[in-house]
Formats: C-alpha cells, structure tokens, sequence
C-alpha cells in the first residue's frame, strides 16, 4: 500500500470511516477516494458499480453501515438487515469485478454467539444462538465475512474481515434513542449536569460487561492489517479489557463531571452477559491498543462539549 495508492474509505463521515481518513493522513497517504451519501448511494448496484468503473481504487476499507444500539436494532429490524447486506454485497463485488488489490471489510463483536466462551476467540463463529435484540445486524455482518472469504476461495481476491469490539470516541452518534451505551451515556450525564439533576437512569441491571476501543485505536489497526494481514478468517479488534455497565457509567460520570445517583432500570434488557474479545491473534502480529479508557473517555467528552452543533442526535 504505497502513499499515492488510490484508496477509498467508504463511510468516511461515520465514527470509524472519520477516523480512518484521520489515520491515513496522519501516515502521509494522500490520494484518498472520498464519496458522501449524496454523491454515492452504496445500497444502488448500479451507482455503485458506476463509481467503482470510473475511480478504480486500488484498496477499499469498508466501514459504511447501519449501526445503532439495542433500541435501534430492536426497533428496526428489516433496516439493519437489508441495508448491511446491500452495501456489503454491493461494494465487495464492484471492488471485486474492477481491480482493487485489497479490500477491508469491518464486521462487529456481535457475530460472536450470545453464550459463547469468554473471552471470545474467532473460531466461536457460527457456534451457538446469537443474541436476539441485535441479531439482524449481526446475520448481516456475518454475511459479510462469507462473502469475502467466497470471493477470496473462488477469485483469489485479498479481501479481509476485521471484528471490533464496542467503539466510541469523536464523532460518534449521541442519540438517546439510537445510538450506543457509552455515547448514550456521555449525553445523559452531560444533560443532568446542565441540568442540576440528583440522578441518571441507565438501562439494565448495570451487570453486564463490556469491551471499549476507541475509535483512533480501531483506525490505527485498520491500516495496521491492511498492510499487514492477508488471510481468510476474520480477525478480533479490541482492547482486551472489560469493564460492568456499573463501572462504565461511573467512568462516564467522572468524566463528565456528574456528581449525582445512578439508578438503574432493571425493566430493561441488558443483552448478551459479557462481550470480551480474544486478541490474541491480533497481539501476536504485533499490534496492541494504546488509549485507556479513562483516557479516551475525557478525549470524547472534550469533543462532544466543542462540537455541539454538529452533533448526532
């Protein structure tokens, strides 16, 4: 991957597709295809394809998606699968059918099943029950890693599955209705605090565990296997840490500077029991997480307090 390799992003303007650009520029890559939502629809074949005929990138990091929290999966089920799969199937085969030479495709911690063996390893794939409030998402992005390892078998194209764990960090979509817990959070407790209010109520019993990456991280290791990774299993992102949700909204909290009570809502599903990555496979290439999340958490809230009229909501 050359610095003047034509290389497009595609969901450059999402949390993990901003931060790629920020990461490729930071390495001097300069020659970056960049298409917004109105100048390239990715769920229209026949745009798609279109645009891939006339630019020809020679690398592809595909981090456009429909993504959202429990409420968003929950909620709007027939969304989540369809647009993932006809983004996914459309980008990967137009990369595929006009010469790319490496294509990258981001996947989720949720293609794990919902009991699987802590800390989940790759081969946990395709071995139990997924877990229900967000398995349409995760049908799709399985899908997804099939479809390169098709593509890969029957073309030998280099197309690689990378699997996140739970991201946050500038950029992110702060929605109360929509988006993720950590964001969520950040935007409650900023709220209560400008408030004056005595507490905040977070979803569930507080007892689950979760893995947090921040999203500079993800970029760095994005472009990290890009470089460096060429093989047909999906590969896990992550930090290799966990925190409860009690935890997390108590970091949260302090980071925001919320003095007051959690209350938690025990009427609300919590989702899977704990979401802890294996990344040993990822460790042993050489490449490991560098932001904690006490120090990621004061970046993020630090951006959402500057960019107020640009956030999403």
């Amino acid at each position: 991957m050359n610095n003047d390799a034509r290389i497009y992003v595609a969901g450059h303007q999402g949390l993990v597709g901003s931060a790629v650009v920020r990461r490729l520029h930071a390495l001097g890559y300069g020659n970056l295809l960049l298409a917004r939502r109105d100048e390239l629809e990715l769920t229209r074949q026949a745009d798609v394809d279109q645009w891939f005929a006339a630019h020809r990138p020679e690398v592809v990091i595909l981090a456009a998606a429909r993504v959202g929290g429990i409420h968003a999966n929950d909620s709007y089920p027939a969304d989540f699968i369809r647009d993932n799969l006809e983004v996914q199937n459309n980008v990967i085969d137009a990369a595929y059918r006009h010469g790319t030479r490496k294509l990258t495709f981001l996947g989720s911690s949720c293609i794990y099943p919902k009991h699987a063996p802590q800390p989940m390893n790759e081969d946990c794939l395709l071995t139990g029950p997924l877990e229900p409030t967000n398995e349409w998402y995760a049908i799709a992005k399985i899908a997804g890693i099939k479809m390169c390892q098709a593509y890969r078998r029957q073309h030998g194209f280099d197309a690689i599955s990378l699997m996140p764990t739970n991201l946050y960090g500038p950029g992110d979509n702060f929605s109360l209705e929509n988006s993720h817990v950590l964001p969520a959070l950040i935007a409650k407790f900023d709220a209560a605090k400008r408030g004056a209010q005595q507490s905040v109520v977070v979803w569930g019993t507080g007892t689950p565990r979760r893995e947090f990456l921040y999203v500079d991280d993800l970029a760095d290791a994005v472009v990290f296997l890009t470089r460096n990774y060429s093989d047909a299993g999906p590969i896990n992102v992550g930090t290799g840490t966990d925190v409860t949700i009690r935890e997390l909204a108590s970091l949260v909290g302090k980071a925001v500077g919320f003095q007051g009570e959690l209350v938690f809502d025990t009427s609300k599903p919590d989702g899977t029991p704990r979401k802890l990555l294996d990344v040993t496979r990822l460790n042993a290439l050489g490449w490991r997480a560098s932001t904690a999340l006490e120090e990621g958490l004061r970046a993020t809230y630090a951006w959402f307090c500057a960019n107020q009229s640009q956030l999403r909501r």
